[in-house]
């Protein structure tokens, strides 16, 4: 299998020159929905964003589905569709009318004179909305309304759009409500575009960037939120709309946090440190995790873990092609730490299990490697995908090894043959006590196999050598990408 490495230089490349293309056309939106209208053949589609929030000081983000078939990123907004024959028969964008007064508070509208110029897509005022609704469902006697988006009724505390969805039809008491369409826009989400995938080599390059701004700073005594702060402030320097998730920087014990976010403890040294960061841009997240010894050196209990997560991380790599289904991934990467946590003490053998909860055999495996091996990465940083990986799929692998404080007393379960597996590991355990590794890339699949387009320092001598580098503030920013910037505006 071969695999297509970006080099750094061609990330900083990516950063100062990434072509106009990584613009998303109206013509590529409106592809998407005629793929949506296709796959449902019949009906009425009604896909609805994301609802302003309480207070215009507080961030908007448009919701991913509503997103991918629109580009349209306004709050408030809503698409319907009708559908004959696997085609669209018309289509109307709903928007927030211009307001000069609003305007001034929130910023200017395209408004429905401008939505067409804006999407491609005839505008209407959003305030018309439930008029034009009700007026299709009696001209097409449909008895059926397909909604795209997060409506979900069952759910405990009511969303925006499912709220929204409801005001709607509350007058048509036997229209029946679908779902099924969010299932075909994530199938369509599954394979990107090239317009897409210039996107995501982008939002990783700027992640990578932050990755290296990181290892130059961090020192012993600094505080995780330091670290957030220079991470998430080099997003935004290079264009980011935010960071795609929450960022986790966990020290020493944080470090086998899975999803560690509260980021303030001081760092020590002798710790570890685990990064896992992604930016955003232009919709699309990227999702790269590196683990870094904080005085810069690796010790020998931190390096060992370090190479067996690697290795797990390059046999998954060498797996993946067109064609093969990403749990053989999984299983590889699984067999390569169950026997490298074998050796190192932590389990008895790649095999062994121990007693759960209900007296049920768990793979001692687990104890240390809880998580899945990667996911699908797009306009959401968890991004639908097939499981059988093809050109234009983009994914991570990330195995990751956590020594947790609380594995004894809170997570195995007292019982006597648990007791004889702690005294046996427990060595073991103590040695690597606190030590959490997780190392993830980003990945698309290509005719020609794997593209890895995540290259921040991963390798023992790599991060090493970059941490001795000394640090002084921030790099300059690149002119050119600062120019291509405006363009893209």
């Amino acid at each position: 299998m071969r695999i297509l490495t970006i080099p750094l230089l061609v990330v900083v490349w990516l950063l100062a020159a990434a072509p106009v293309a990584a613009q998303i056309a109206n013509e590529e939106y409106a592809e998407r929905r005629g793929a949506l209208a296709a796959a449902t053949g019949e009906g009425l589609i009604l896909a609805v964003g994301s609802a302003a929030p309480p207070q215009d000081y507080i961030p908007f983000h448009q919701n991913s589905p509503f997103r991918y078939l629109t580009g349209f990123t306004e709050p408030d907004a809503a698409l319907l569709l009708e559908v004959r024959d696997g085609a669209i028969a018309w289509e109307r964008l709903f928007v927030n009318p211009r307001d000069p007064a609003t305007e001034t508070w929130e910023g200017y509208r395209v408004g429905p004179e401008g939505a067409r110029e804006a999407t491609g897509v005839p505008g209407r005022s959003v305030e018309e909305l439930q008029q034009v609704l009700d007026s299709v469902v009696a001209a097409t006697g449909t008895d059926e309304l397909q909604v795209v988006g997060a409506y979900d009724p069952d759910a405990a505390v009511l969303n925006d759009v499912t709220q929204r969805v409801q005001r709607l039809t509350a007058a048509h008491q036997d229209l029946q409500l679908s779902t099924a369409p969010n299932g075909e826009v994530s199938t369509l989400r599954g394979v990107k575009s090239e317009a897409e995938l210039e996107l995501l080599r982008k939002t990783t390059a700027l992640t990578v960037e932050a990755h290296h701004e990181m290892m130059r700073a961090v020192r012993p005594g600094m505080n995780e939120f330091e670290v957030q702060a220079l991470v998430e402030y080099t997003f935004r320097r290079y264009g980011s709309e935010r960071p795609a998730f929450a960022s986790i920087v966990g020290s020493g014990p944080n470090s086998t946090i899975l999803h560690y976010n509260q980021n303030d403890r001081f760092m020590e040294d002798g710790d570890i440190l685990l990064v896992d960061i992604g930016a955003g841009y232009g919709g699309y997240a990227a999702d790269i995790t590196r683990t870094v010894p904080v005085n810069g050196t690796f010790s020998e209990p931190q390096r060992e873990i370090y190479q067996l997560v690697r290795d797990a991380q390059a046999a998954a790599e060498e797996l993946a092609e067109p064609g093969v289904h990403f749990g053989q991934m999984a299983q590889v990467a699984a067999e390569v730490l169950a026997r490298g946590l074998t050796e190192l003490g932590l389990i008895e053998a790649p095999d062994a299990t121990f007693e759960g909860e209900g007296g049920q055999e768990i793979p001692q495996l687990y104890l240390f490697y809880m998580h899945g091996l990667g996911h699908g990465i797009g306009l959401d940083v968890h991004d639908p995908w097939p499981p059988v990986l093809e050109p234009g799929v983009a994914f991570t692998i990330e195995p990751g090894v956590y020594v947790r404080p609380n594995l004894f007393d809170e997570v195995i379960p007292d019982t006597p043959r648990n007791r004889e597996l702690m005294e046996a590991i427990r060595p073991a355990y103590e040695r690597y006590l606190n030590i959490g590794v997780r190392i993830e890339d980003d990945y698309i699949v290509t005719e020609e196999g794997l593209e890895w387009i995540s290259p921040a320092p991963r390798e023992v001598d790599e991060i090493e050598a970059l941490m001795a580098e000394p640090w002084d503030g921030p790099a300059p920013r690149n002119q050119e990408w600062v120019e291509w910037y405006r363009l893209m505006k």
